[in-house]
């Protein structure tokens, strides 16, 4: 997506020059940023399209950094650390990233996800013949405007949560493996932990459902996977 704008944020000089030099030769517009304080600066004073978050930052931060956006935007966030526990991924994703790489990673493969991210926000547009309003009880989810209300009132999601959303409410009734659901919602090969979805699940469950420990829409399918019931 060329011409978009990236803020790369990470207290490591390597990290920033080669991820730099790797973004501006595929056309995006770079920020950097060292620290927390000013990456939540940059955010919003430069509305980036994408962040790329470092968790492990001198000041504030990735995580925190990542709350007091969610709570003013929904900005796509991919998390960037050396930290590959599965605790930090479930917090992070937990806040609303749309990726988690861990270090050490290729420059090239983090590009091809942030594209993967441009390509699925409202920038992008849907996918032809994906325009059609869906509604179901009192959900309905537009995906030219990339809104959902339910009885009316407007739901925040962020880019990922929503394109889950969309696809699986496009396909009512059909069983998705979490894998599937990666490679069709995450829009590239995803060489992350599977657990993603779960936690976009849990996520979406409880900004959709009125009673997400009884979800009526978004349902388990056990030792499977994950169905929408329209």
């Amino acid at each position: 997506m060329a011409q978009a704008t990236i803020l790369l944020v990470d207290d490591d000089a390597i990290v920033t020059e080669v991820v730099e030099r790797y973004l501006l030769r595929d056309g995006y517009q770079v920020r950097l940023a060292r620290d927390g304080a000013t990456a939540l600066s940059l955010a919003r004073r430069d509305r980036p399209d994408l962040i790329v978050l470092d968790i492990m930052l001198p000041d504030i931060n990735g995580l925190e950094v990542a709350r007091q956006l969610r709570a003013e935007s929904a900005v796509p966030i991919i998390f960037l650390s050396a930290r590959g526990e599965e605790t930090d991924k479930i917090l992070g994703l937990g806040l609303g990233a749309d990726d988690y790489v861990v270090k050490p990673f290729s420059p090239k493969e983090l590009v091809a996800r942030i594209a993967a991210v441009l390509r699925r926000t409202a920038a992008g547009g849907p996918r032809p013949g994906d325009d059609r309003v869906l509604h179901y009880g009192a959900l309905r989810i537009d995906p030219l405007g990339r809104t959902v209300k339910r009885a009316g009132e407007s739901l925040e999601l962020t880019a990922r949560e929503f394109d889950l959303l969309a696809f699986l409410a496009r396909h009512p009734g059909q069983v998705f493996t979490r894998q599937q659901l990666l490679d069709q919602v995450w829009d590239f090969e995803f060489y992350g932990d599977p657990s993603t979805v779960t936690v976009h699940i849990r996520r979406l469950r409880e900004k959709v459902e009125p009673d997400p420990m009884r979800p009526n829409y978004l349902k388990t399918v056990w030792g499977v996977g994950y169905k929408f019931e329209g």
